[in-house]
């Protein structure tokens, strides 16, 4: 599941003007997005009925709201962490992108997304035997196999459910037993009302020891994908620049931000960053191909990821690409040197 770097709020009461569904007509009842780095607001409008259920777990408050164009909607302290309607692009991508880079992936491991359609996706792939998934409140998982569609994920006799916290989990996993890791973790940081930055719990899936416990889990050529930002926001995108840096310096191959296109989710792209151990045993187009034929004919389709993204995903607005991958400011019209082997 995915947090942004905004203040959040949920509210039923007029906007000030700041959020119009049509001209002349302020909206009553949002959930709006606050964005400090660019001063931007983001809302969407739900239904009167909302939300249809509510709970306060262990952690932090569970609603699911209705929207009439984006249908059910979890939200999570606030925070709005998928819509049925546009879920599909985030989650089919931190998916299958590196389920489908490695050419047999075997064993997998999902830390976080305990709305359960990363895991959904990732059951798709025949070649997977085992995949344990581990999120920190089990209230989540309860609320999402009720309300959503994929919910019967965890029924697969191939997973197992471990209800505790993702880093201390890694630090107990053998040398080299998965083959594909996908960390589907919130925001390592947020704003409070103050404009300050708030560092929050989950930013110890980010630091260093904990990618080096991933690094370590991870098989011979085995295939890291984490939730990794938007590129729009000038401190994610600080950190997306960390995160491949460290993510090199601890051995991986190559790292590689691959941009998703989702209308929910502030400025309506966020991304991922790739990590192979090694990356010469990367999945050819051909074999992709071939794998995904085999997929659709047992059904197991998908709407938004197809065999073209392995690698147009990966294609970067110029700015983004220099930010990046650059280690110097080369002139416009040159080409990074690390790109042109990608």
């Amino acid at each position: 599941m995915v947090f942004s770097s905004f203040y959040f709020i949920l509210e039923s009461i007029l906007v000030l003007g700041l959020v119009r569904c049509c001209p002349g007509r302020i909206t009553k009842n949002v959930i709006g997005e606050w964005e400090e780095d660019t001063g931007f607001y983001q809302a969407l409008r739900v239904t009167d009925d909302s939300p249809i259920f509510k709970k306060q777990s262990k952690y932090q408050s569970i609603e699911v709201h209705k929207s009439e164009y984006f249908g059910k909607i979890l939200v999570l302290d606030g925070v709005l962490q998928l819509t049925e309607e546009d879920a599909d692009s985030y989650n089919e991508m931190m998916a299958h992108m590196p389920m489908m880079q490695h050419k047999n992936p075997k064993t997998a491991l999902v830390i976080g997304g305990g709305d359960g359609y990363v895991l959904n996706e990732i059951l798709k792939h025949p070649s997977l035997e085992h995949v344990d998934h581990v999120d920190l409140d089990g209230d989540v998982v309860e609320v999402c196999k009720e309300y959503f569609k994929w919910g019967a994920a965890w029924d697969d006799p191939r997973v197992t459910l471990h209800v505790k916290d993702g880093s201390s989990f890694m630090k107990n996993v053998s040398d080299g037993f998965y083959d594909v890791i996908v960390q589907d973790s919130s925001d390592p940081w947020t704003w409070d009302k103050n404009g300050e930055m708030v560092k929050l719990p989950s930013g110890v899936l980010y630091t260093e020891d904990h990618f080096s416990q991933l690094y370590r889990g991870l098989s011979e050529n085995g295939i890291l994908n984490i939730q990794a930002e938007t590129f729009h926001l000038p401190t994610d995108l600080d950190g997306i620049i960390s995160w491949r840096k460290q993510a090199l310096g601890l051995g991986f191959s190559r790292a590689q931000y691959g941009s998703i296109a989702i209308s929910t989710y502030p400025t309506g792209q966020i991304g991922f960053l790739m990590c192979e151990k090694n990356s010469d045993a990367a999945s050819t187009r051909e074999e992709v191909d071939e794998r995904f034929k085999l997929m659709q004919k047992k059904s197991l389709k998908t709407t938004y990821y197809q065999p073209k993204l392995q690698k147009s995903s990966l294609d970067l607005p110029l700015w983004v690409e220099k930010k990046v991958y650059y280690e110097v400011n080369y002139d416009d019209d040159e080409t990074s040197p690390e790109r042109e082997e990608l």
